[in-house]
């Protein structure tokens, strides 16, 4: 902010137009970089076609302005804080119902479960007991890997110490690995779900076909990075009958049976690597660490619906910048010497280019996701049928604003359409605008839900 923004925004409040001008900033609810578009829309009567209103300009330019919509915290917190709400709406409702989902789903199995990438090196990592720290890595006194570096660390760190997911020698790391399982644990994650119903159907004495005939499994996943830059996914994953929701799940499908079944499955399923004459034979899998609890029903306590749903929501937000990487596609190579990262997730991105130039890993597309350090999966997915989409959501939304809108102009009593043609005519604010969105920020404004 300068003097002359602040001259600027003291003139326009002169103007005879500033509070319309400040109520479509204000609308826009603080959105960090929004989408300015050119056109004009009509609400039209069904019935006769007559021309009611026009709608959606916003002052001189003739332009609509609209919000950018990114779901990054860091890149935009009031759109984010948007698709948090609508994520929570969307988890929760595939476990306690609402949003088109029936309530008795609330009684079918459901558990909550942390997929882990596997180890490829030592890394300084925070560890607790009874809320007591412990030594990071404590080994014998003196020992030292084959590069001269010690083998063990026992400092105890606290938990924003920025050395946490360091590699105790990055000799030793394997990164080409660590960045190979990257780029495939999406892969990685869709033979689970295969390899989840086939044991399902094992634990129970079907055959395939007849599991698919008497039960559905539906599942809604986020992806989070750890601080060694690697994902692990949090996923609520459920059974149904075989049309889905609607329908309650047979006599045999239980938690009991659900949770170790998803323990065996995450512990089976392997994916060859791409480029293994490259850079050597690489069998993927998931790490040992994989935690599954059950979810239970609100007025039983435990771990809740709206528990896990808040958990899921506050990952859907966040990307590699949360472990150190940085928000943006990375373009010329030259670009890696200014990039603002720790030595680590240096190293994951370069290696990302290094490999990403070679013709065997040409299908993993390394260097165009390698600000995500190889990760090119999305972060929150579901299948079909586990609940709402966030699309119903987001058209839920605009349609209440709409019959907001008609019951302003007193239009209730017809049917309309909105019918628009737009172009995109450029992004963000003017100066004097973005003191207006900043003090929106600043003061916790943001859209409505």
């Amino acid at each position: 902010m300068t003097a002359h923004h602040v001259a600027g925004l003291l003139d326009r409040a002169t103007r005879p137009d500033f509070d319309a001008w400040r109520r479509h900033i204000v609308r826009l609810g603080g959105c960090t970089n929004p989408v300015h578009l050119i056109g004009r829309s009509v609400l039209v009567d069904t019935a006769t076609g007559e021309a009611l209103h026009e709608v959606g300009l916003d002052g001189a330019d003739g332009r609509l302005v609209t919000t950018c919509g990114n779901r990054r915290a860091t890149v935009c917190p009031a759109c984010s804080r948007v698709y948090r709400a609508d994520t929570y709406q969307l988890i929760r409702a595939g476990l306690a119902g609402g949003k088109d989902v029936p309530k008795e789903v609330d009684a079918h199995p459901r558990v909550f479960a942390t997929l882990t990438a596997p180890g490829f090196g030592a890394v300084h990592s925070h560890r607790e007991r009874d809320g007591r720290r412990l030594a990071c890595r404590p080994r014998r006194a003196g020992e030292r890997c084959p590069h001269g570096a010690f083998v063990g660390c026992h400092l105890r760190h606290v938990e924003h110490d920025p050395r946490l997911g360091e590699p105790l020698c990055a000799r030793c790391y394997d990164y080409a690995g660590a960045v190979l399982w990257q780029a495939q644990a999406g892969e990685l994650w869709h033979r689970f779900t295969l390899e989840l119903r086939r044991e399902l159907a094992r634990m129970v004495g079907l055959s395939r076909t007849d599991f698919a005939n008497s039960a559905r499994l539906s599942y809604a996943k986020v992806a989070e990075y750890q601080r060694r830059g690697l994902v692990h996914f949090h996923a609520v994953i459920r059974l149904d009958g075989p049309e889905g929701p609607e329908m309650g799940p047979p006599g045999w499908a239980t938690t009991d049976v659900l949770s170790p079944a998803v323990r065996q499955a995450a512990e089976r399923v392997r994916v060859l690597a791409v480029g293994s004459d490259v850079v050597g034979r690489r069998l993927l899998r998931f790490g040992p660490q994989v935690d599954v609890r059950p979810v239970t029903s609100a007025d039983i306590g435990g771990l809740s619906s709206a528990a896990v749903a808040a958990y899921i929501a506050k990952y859907a937000t966040k990307g590699a910048e949360s472990a150190g990487a940085v928000d943006r596609r990375i373009y010329r190579s030259s670009d890696l010497a200014e990039l603002p990262v720790r030595d680590h997730t240096l190293r994951m991105i370069g290696t990302c280019w290094w490999l990403g130039g070679l013709e065997p890993f040409e299908p993993l597309r390394l260097r165009r996701w390698a600000h995500m350090l190889g990760y090119r999966g999305h972060f929150s997915t579901k299948s079909r049928r586990y609940s709402t989409t966030l699309t119903t959501l987001r058209n839920a939304r605009t349609e209440h604003r709409a019959e907001e809108q008609r019951q302003r102009l007193g239009l209730t009593d017809r049917s309309t359409a909105l019918v628009g043609d737009w172009r995109y005519a450029g992004r963000g604010y003017s100066a004097e605008a973005a003191l207006i969105a900043a003090s929106l920020r600043e003061g916790g404004g943001g859209h409505g839900t």
